[in-house]
């Protein structure tokens, strides 16, 4: 019996494996009608009810299923804090309508434990703009605004509210290095980076940096499993912007997951947690140490940022006499605030006195990197 469990397990695992498809551009998910059905919904929304504003997240998780969180006052970073009100639940997508069942309320106001309805089902209409003629609906063909984000709205008419979806970009996106910084990578070469790191090829002809990510095709970006050559044992900024894959299919740590390890020795975890609750071992997060303040994650195929303000341990000879501290902003909102390392995080380098560089994490999965550089 153990033998028969081990190997249905095992053929288990494996389908699963096989099932997960990545996609590393929004061309590859365009191929596909039903995946290009669900990244279109896929994304955060917002409405507002009698003068209250409402966030949505709907992530995918493939064949036309989607979890959903409803957050009140907004959406995370931007109206809503970690802690406040929101709702759980999944949704399911029926022709041009997405039905909703909402289960699980949580959350404070002032300290106050906030009771929530046990359960909310809701219907709403999909509309999705398509420039130039083409066909609305869920559906519908779609031309280059597909890549932009097309404009996507859920009316729900019991309660009656209208979500629009929306497409935030970090304010430090593209963020150019100031003077006097040090350039890790530009797309151009790899000099200040280990052998063993890779580009990623242009998949697109004639598209710029500017177009990364808008119109399939990414240009020039840096697969995870990168070293970057030792950095001065002094503090820095750095800057590091990030795409997650998109793998609908796939759950949990095998969700486009790699980690970016400041002075090889702490990692702050990089994955598709879009929506999730915001752990330790989550987007943003620095595995069994601290979980972000707020869980910023974007949707997959979307450019995000890490901006690092670090300080190194400080050592006297053999012996170190200060803490590891860091801030960490992702988004351009703030998750972390001059937190300390006791010790480093697991899966690479020991704390020690010698200078090391970063390392962007391989973990399985294609996350792609770009707009590297550091400051001292």
């Amino acid at each position: 019996m153990r033998k028969q469990t081990f190997c249905a397990a095992l053929i288990l695992s494996f389908a699963v494996t096989v099932l997960a498809q990545e996609y590393t551009d929004r061309r590859e998910v365009q191929q596909n009608e039903a995946l290009r059905q669900d990244f279109t919904i896929q994304g955060e929304y917002l409405a507002t009810v009698e003068g209250h504003t409402v966030g949505l997240h709907i992530i995918a998780d493939g064949g036309g299923k989607f979890r959903a969180v409803a957050y009140v006052g907004g959406l995370p970073g931007d109206g809503w804090k970690a802690g406040e009100p929101r709702m759980l639940g999944t949704a399911e997508l029926k022709g041009e309508e997405i039905a909703f069942t909402m289960t699980e309320g949580r959350g404070t106001v002032a300290g106050q434990d906030v009771k929530m309805p046990e359960q909310i089902k809701a219907t709403g209409k999909i509309t999705i703009e398509r420039p130039q003629g083409g066909q609305g609906g869920v559906g519908g063909q779609g031309g280059g605004q597909f890549f932009r984000g097309a404009p996507v709205k859920i009316e729900i008419a019991t309660p009656a509210m209208v979500f629009e979806k929306q497409f935030r970009r970090s304010p430090t996106l593209g963020l150019a290095p100031p003077t006097g910084a040090v350039g890790l990578f530009d797309g151009t070469n790899l000099d200040k980076f280990e052998p063993g790191a890779r580009i990623n090829e242009p998949q697109t002809q004639g598209q710029g940096q500017q177009g990364q990510g808008q119109r399939g095709g990414n240009r020039n970006t840096l697969w995870a499993e990168a070293t970057a050559k030792p950095f001065e044992k002094k503090p820095y900024k750095m800057h590091v912007e990030f795409m997650l894959s998109y793998m609908p299919q796939a759950r949990g740590q095998a969700r486009s997951n790699s980690g970016v390890y400041i002075d090889e020795r702490y990692e702050c975890q990089v994955l598709d947690s879009f929506g999730l609750e915001g752990e330790n071992n989550e987007c943003g997060g620095f595995y069994q140490v601290a979980k972000p303040l707020v869980n910023m994650c974007y949707p997959p195929l979307t450019w995000q940022t890490y901006d690092f303000e670090f300080t190194p341990a400080k050592y006297d000879g053999d012996k170190k006499v200060a803490n590891a501290r860091v801030t960490v902003k992702h988004n351009g909102v703030l998750i972390h605030d001059n937190i300390e390392f006791q010790k480093e995080t697991p899966g690479r380098k020991k704390e020690g006195p010698e200078p090391l560089g970063v390392y962007l994490q391989g973990h399985g999965n294609k996350v792609q990197y770009r707009n590297l550089w550091i400051q001292y």
